[in-house]
C-alpha cells in the first residue's frame, strides 16, 4: 500500500546502517524525512548526501531525523557513509520494499536501454507517523533547503 498524503504510514521494517532496525515506531515522537536517491557514490546522490549532511543540525533543531534509502547493499552504505561523514543512517533497500511502498521505482532510459531504477524522491512524516509532504522526480539544486522550510513549519503546526 502507497502511503497517502495526511494519512498514517503503513507498517514496514527495513535495516539501516549502524544495525539499526526501522519501523514506524522507531521515530515515533520525531518527524522523519526519508530521502530515496538512486545509488551510492554516483554524482548527483553524493551532492544530495553531502547537502543533507551539512544541514543535518538544522534538521536535528527542526526535531527531524534524517535517512537515505537506496537499493544499494550495506557494505556499499557504511563506506558511502564513512566516505561523507554522513551524520544520519542508510536504509539498505536491497529488495526494494519500501521503494515499491514508496512508489519510487521508475521506468527509466539510461544510455538507451530502458532499465528500472529510483525516482529521487523525497517524504516528510510527522511525529505520528503521518506523511504530510512528498516530492518526486526532484533536482538536488535547492531541494535540502526546501524539505528544511517545510520540517520547520511542521514543528510551528504542531
Amino acid at each position: 500500500m502507497t502511503p497517502a498524503i495526511n494519512k498514517p504510514l503503513p507498517e514496514f521494517e527495513a535495516l539501516a546502517t549502524g544495525g539499526v532496525k526501522i519501523t514506524p515506531q522507531t521515530f515515533q515522537g520525531q518527524a522523519v524525512v526519508l530521502y530515496f536517491y538512486p545509488k551510492d557514490h554516483t554524482p548527483g546522490c553524493t551532492t544530495e548526501a553531502m547537502q543533507f549532511r551539512d544541514r543535518y543540525k538544522d534538521f536535528v533543531k527542526a526535531g527531524a531525523l534524517v535517512f537515505g534509502v537506496s537499493r544499494d547493499n550495506m557494505t556499499s552504505h557504511e563506506k558511502f557513509k564513512a566516505n561523507l561523514e554522513l551524520p544520519f543512517e542508510l536504509i539498505a533497500d536491497t529488495e526494494e520494499k519500501l521503494c515499491h511502498m514508496f512508489g519510487v521505482v521508475k521506468n527509466k532510459i539510461m544510455y538507451g536501454k530502458k532499465v528500472k531504477g529510483i525516482e529521487r524522491s523525497t517524504f516528510l512524516i510527522d511525529a505520528t507517523a503521518v506523511l504530510r509532504a512528498e516530492w518526486r522526480g526532484i533536482k538536488v539544486a535547492g531541494h535540502v533547503d526546501e524539505v528544511l522550510k517545510a520540517v520547520k513549519l511542521l514543528k510551528k503546526a504542531a
